[in-house]
């Protein structure tokens, strides 16, 4: 039986034996096909949206609030110079320069915190170009880092590191301590999760404005 935190649930041992529950960047593999990339120093991932308030006259304060623009999939990639690999070709292209890719490729994170592969999180980062690559020569310290910066069209997750195909099971299933969930009319939210049927947002589902009137969200 895990034990918990009194007030917030949180898991602090399993029985009568310790536990780590926290996320770790050690348990994380960055794969290109099925090639696992080295000597990477940091990856940053960013998934931004713009949301509009609405407004009205005669009212103080915003009466409504929706997104008016896609998710954006940006990101960036430091890599020590190691293999004799420079970053491009460490991501399993056949080229150095931003301006000789033709065609973009995909990256898959791994997340091997559980022991059970079924447990496992595989993320895709669908369709990726680089934008930028910058790196230094500096007298002051040999070693030479890469820089990388990305754009991507989507992404999503799924468990089961072995199958990181779009459509698996949702990652959010209440991790270590069992949150539930809302699961909108037709799963959208998950169906966009696990980029199931090639959705690449969730805003075009029929019934937006129905949300909320069939029961509680949370």
């Amino acid at each position: 039986m895990t034990e918990t935190a009194s007030g917030t649930g949180s898991t602090l041992d399993w029985g009568a034996n310790n536990k780590t529950s926290t996320a770790i960047s050690t348990n994380i593999l960055i794969m290109v096909g099925n090639h696992a990339v080295g000597a990477i120093q940091k990856l940053q991932i960013t998934e931004s949206r713009q949301v509009k308030m609405v407004d009205e006259v005669g009212t103080d304060g915003h009466i409504d609030s929706v997104p008016t623009k896609s998710t954006d999939i940006k990101g960036s990639c430091t890599r020590v110079r190691f293999d004799k690999l420079r970053i491009a070709e460490a991501f399993s292209r056949g080229f150095v320069h931003v301006a000789s890719q033709a065609y973009p490729f995909d990256i898959v994170i791994i997340d091997k915190q559980k022991r059970d592969t079924n447990s496992q999180i595989a993320t895709v980062i669908k369709n990726v170009w680089i934008t930028q690559i910058d790196y230094t020569y500096d007298t002051n310290d040999w070693i030479i880092s890469d820089n990388m910066s990305w754009e991507a069209e989507t992404i999503w997750s799924v468990l089961n590191s072995g199958s990181p195909n779009p459509g698996g099971t949702p990652v959010a299933v209440g991790g270590e301590i069992g949150i539930t969930h809302a699961v909108l009319p037709g799963g959208i939210e998950q169906i966009t999760d696990t980029g199931n049927y090639g959705r690449r947002g969730s805003l075009d589902a029929a019934g937006l404005i129905d949300i909320g009137s069939s029961g509680d969200l949370y």
